[in-house]
C-alpha cells in the first residue's frame, strides 16, 4: 500500500485514468432528497454496485424526520452506512434496530424482503441532522434467491487503517491487507475514506471496475478536480491516486460485474424479467411478509 504526502493537491497521479464521471441525479423520495448517482443514464453499474445514493447533510427540525414506508426488495443487499444522524430499521424477518454513524446495516434481501426506514421517536422529537450513504449491491449469479437476511456491525467490529492524514475503513471486502467481517457473497471493494488537506490514496487495484464518489469536499484524480457529489469511475487497470485539495472524504466502490445483466424495475433487481415481473405481482397482492410494528407501506408505483 502507498501512502504519502503530495505537496500540490493538483499534483498527477497517472494519465487517461478516469473513464468517466457521473453527476448524480436529485430525487425526492416523499420529501426527502437524495443524490443518486448509480444507476444513471452514462452508466448502470460499477461492479456490482447497483445503486448509490448519498442523502443529506440535512438538518430536521423537532417533530421531524424520515419516513420511508415499507417497501420490497430482491436480488440485492442493501448497505446503510452513515456519517451524522441515525436511521432506524425494521424489516419482515423481525428486526428492529437504530444504525448509527460509522456502522452498517447490511440487508439481503436475496428472494424477497421488506423493510422501513425511519427517524426514532427519541430522535425526531429533538431534531438532528442525518447524512450519509445507502448502496445496493446486485447478488452474484446464482446467489440472486439466497434466503433473506439481515446483519448489523457495530463501528468496532470494521478494520481501520490511518497514515499520513488518511483514515480508511473498510466496510466490505478487503482493502490494503484489512478485510471487513460482512459477508458480501463476492469479492468487492466498499470503503470509506477521511483524507486530511493534501492526504493522498492510492486505489486498490485488483478489482475489475472501481470508483470514487466525493461525498464531501474536493479531490484531484490525475491533473482534474472533482468536486461533491462526483462519481469518478475509474479505467479498468489504471494506476490512480486520489489526492484532497481540501478535508474530503470519499467513497470507494469497485468489484467485478455480474456476468448476466441486471434489470431494474423500482426497488426490484434481478437477472430476469420475468421474475420481475413476478415479484411485482406478489407486492401488489400481499404476498411479501410484513414489517411487524408497521401499518403502512408504500404502494407498487403505476408503469
Amino acid at each position: 500500500m502507498s501512502w504519502r504526502k503530495c505537496p500540490d493537491p493538483t499534483c498527477e497521479s497517472g494519465v487517461d485514468e478516469v473513464e468517466m464521471v457521473i453527476a448524480p441525479k436529485v430525487k425526492d423520495l416523499g420529501g426527502f432528497e437524495v443524490r443518486r448517482a448509480l444507476p444513471s443514464p452514462k452508466r448502470q453499474m460499477v461492479g456490482p454496485f447497483v445503486f448509490f445514493d448519498h442523502f443529506g447533510p440535512t438538518d430536521f427540525a423537532p417533530g421531524q424526520g424520515i419516513d420511508v414506508r415499507p417497501h420490497p426488495h430482491i436480488g440485492i443487499s442493501t448497505v446503510t452506512y452513515l456519517f451524522e444522524g441515525e436511521i432506524f430499521h425494521r424489516d419482515s424477518l423481525g428486526n428492529a434496530l437504530a444504525v448509527r454513524p460509522g456502522e452498517i446495516n447490511w440487508m439481503t434481501a436475496g428472494r424477497g424482503i421488506a423493510h422501513s426506514e425511519r427517524t426514532g421517536p427519541e430522535v425526531r422529537r429533538k431534531g438532528g441532522r442525518l447524512h450519509g450513504i445507502q448502496a445496493w449491491v446486485a447478488l452474484p449469479d446464482g446467489n440472486e434467491e439466497v434466503e433473506p437476511d439481515f446483519e448489523h456491525f457495530p463501528a468496532t467490529s470494521l478494520p481501520q487503517i490511518e497514515k499520513q492524514g488518511v483514515r480508511v475503513t473498510v466496510i466490505a471486502g478487503t482493502a490494503y491487507g484489512e478485510t471487513s467481517p460482512v459477508n458480501c457473497r463476492s469479492d468487492i471493494l466498499y470503503a470509506d475514506a477521511v483524507l486530511a488537506a493534501g492526504g493522498v490514496l492510492t486505489l486498490p487495484d485488483r478489482h475489475k471496475e472501481r470508483g470514487l464518489y466525493v461525498a464531501q469536499g474536493e479531490i484531484a484524480v490525475g491533473e482534474q478536480r472533482y468536486g461533491e457529489g462526483s462519481m469518478v469511475v475509474i479505467r479498468p487497470g489504471a494506476d490512480s491516486t486520489a489526492t484532497a485539495a481540501v478535508p474530503s472524504r470519499i467513497m470507494i466502490i469497485g468489484g467485478d460485474p455480474p456476468r448476466k445483466p441486471r434489470y431494474i424495475w423500482w426497488n426490484l433487481v434481478s437477472s430476469s424479467r420475468e421474475r420481475i415481473e413476478q415479484a411485482k405481482a406478489h407486492w401488489r397482492e400481499g404476498k411479501f411478509s410484513p414489517v411487524p410494528g408497521e401499518t403502512e407501506f408504500i404502494p407498487l408505483p403505476e408503469e
